[in-house]
């Protein structure tokens, strides 16, 4: 595939530039989907909560019985290099990575000694100020811990984020939500999810279904120390679909609201605007 936007990726010691192939037809990631990464960004000069990311991957890692090979601050110390090699303009998208390279016990599980490591950082425009998204319900659900490992951020999760998101665009809509398997609202196919009525804010209570975003809970903190009310709890459906406002949170576009679900025009309102703000002056505080 060509066409691929400004990229840079350290791996075994060396920066490439481009898309360096890391796989082959027996890496075990390639086959059997032992991956996982986070999502941290630099734009406007800052790289907020890197530290944390950089913590989750080695985290979804275990999770996901690879063995962690990199320090926290050296996956930061790489993310400095690497945002440097671009011009400070762009906004970037920073990706750590671990995958298994070996095959181990009974061959579907991965070797964790054949651990291998990866950051690549690449071009990657943010929504514009003012951007919005319209949503409608997926058709689809997200698994539980018995079913995939949820526990990590894993690439194995996305396919079915995936199929839900083209379900969606084609029939007209942006993003979609997607339940859990009790049928309650989990979050968006590539974000968390939020609502506001009658000037307090609810979202989604973290139920082991999907990831509790670093994002969100950084956009939760800065909104109750603004002196809102925000509850983490069980929502229906039927609750967005009554809501005064909705936003999304999450590290590929920070905080963007919804202007539609199903058929319903709904105005972006102060609540998302406010914590796009204090993301903002959360991020640039340093």
């Amino acid at each position: 595939m060509s066409g691929w936007s400004e990229t840079w990726t350290w791996i075994d010691g060396t920066w490439h530039e481009g898309n360096p192939p890391m796989m082959g037809p027996r890496s075990h990631a390639a086959w059997l989907g032992s991956s996982v990464f986070d999502g941290a960004r630099f734009f406007e000069g800052v790289m907020p909560d890197l530290d944390l990311h950089c913590q989750r991957v080695n985290d979804s890692a275990v999770a996901l019985g690879l063995k962690p090979t990199m320090q926290v601050g050296e996956m930061m110390e790489l993310c400095t290099e690497g945002a440097a090699k671009f011009s400070s303009d762009k906004q970037l998208y920073i990706k750590p990575m671990y995958w298994a390279e070996g095959d181990g016990p009974g061959v579907i599980a991965g070797d964790p000694d054949s651990t291998r490591f990866c950051m690549c950082l690449f071009d990657a425009p943010m929504a514009a100020k003012g951007a919005a998204n319209s949503i409608t319900l997926s058709p689809f659900r997200r698994p539980t811990m018995e079913c995939m490992p949820v526990n990590a951020k894993a690439g194995c999760l996305y396919p079915n984020n995936a199929r839900a998101m083209l379900e969606a665009k084609g029939r007209g809509f942006d993003n979609a939500v997607v339940c859990d398997m009790l049928g309650n609202v989990a979050e968006l196919t590539s974000a968390n999810l939020f609502m506001a009525k009658d000037g307090e804010v609810h979202t989604p209570v973290p139920n082991g279904t999907f990831l509790n975003g670093i994002t969100r809970q950084r956009v939760i903190a800065l909104l109750r120390n603004a002196g809102y009310k925000v509850h983490e709890r069980t929502l229906g459906y039927s609750d967005f679909l009554n809501a005064d406002e909705i936003f999304s949170t999450g590290n590929y576009n920070k905080v963007v609201p919804v202007n539609r679900i199903e058929t319903r025009d709904i105005q972006p309102g102060p609540i998302a605007a406010k914590a796009r703000e204090l993301y903002w002056d959360y991020s640039h505080k340093g």
